[in-house]
């Protein structure tokens, strides 16, 4: 975990959903030898990605678990509603328009939002506005019509 202030990546969803693109952030997170904390402010939301990230492909599963299970602690990947870290993470996911808490100790942040419904973009633009004013260090990514990822800010 580093000291310095952490990037702060926000994704605006357009042509694919949550389900979609959070196992393959998760994967690449993995990759780097990072441990991870999935942020939602629904439980029901954390249920659905505790069964999603099982199965989300027939060759491969992510390893994860709950805040609220034994030994969190232990755990590459973890679903929480916590602004706590137990793992130790380096990376933090926020979605479901999550509260970000104390970035301190993460190198890289995600801000996941739907800009299909008004009210998840609407609160993305406030976050963003606001951290922008706190100097963050923010980076905005969107879909190209072909679905891949580009950085636009």
């Amino acid at each position: 975990m580093s000291d310095a202030k952490p990037e702060i990546w926000f994704y605006h969803l357009e042509r694919s959903t949550l389900d979609q693109v959070l196992p393959g952030l998760l994967e690449k997170t993995r990759e780097r030898g990072w441990r991870a904390i999935v942020r939602a402010e629904s439980s029901g939301l954390l249920d659905d990605l505790d069964e999603h990230l099982w199965t989300w492909r027939d060759e491969s599963f992510l390893a994860h678990g709950r805040s609220s299970e034994p030994e969190p602690g232990r755990q590459p990947i973890l679903l929480t509603e916590s602004l706590e870290n137990p793992n130790g993470a380096q990376a933090l996911f926020i979605v479901d328009g999550a509260e970000l808490g104390d970035t301190k100790g993460f190198d890289r942040c995600f801000i996941i939002f739907d800009g299909r419904d008004e009210a998840s973009l609407t609160g993305a633009r406030a976050r963003w506005k606001t951290l922008k004013a706190a100097n963050a260090n923010l980076a905005y990514w969107k879909q190209s019509p072909e679905g891949r990822w580009e950085k636009a800010a």
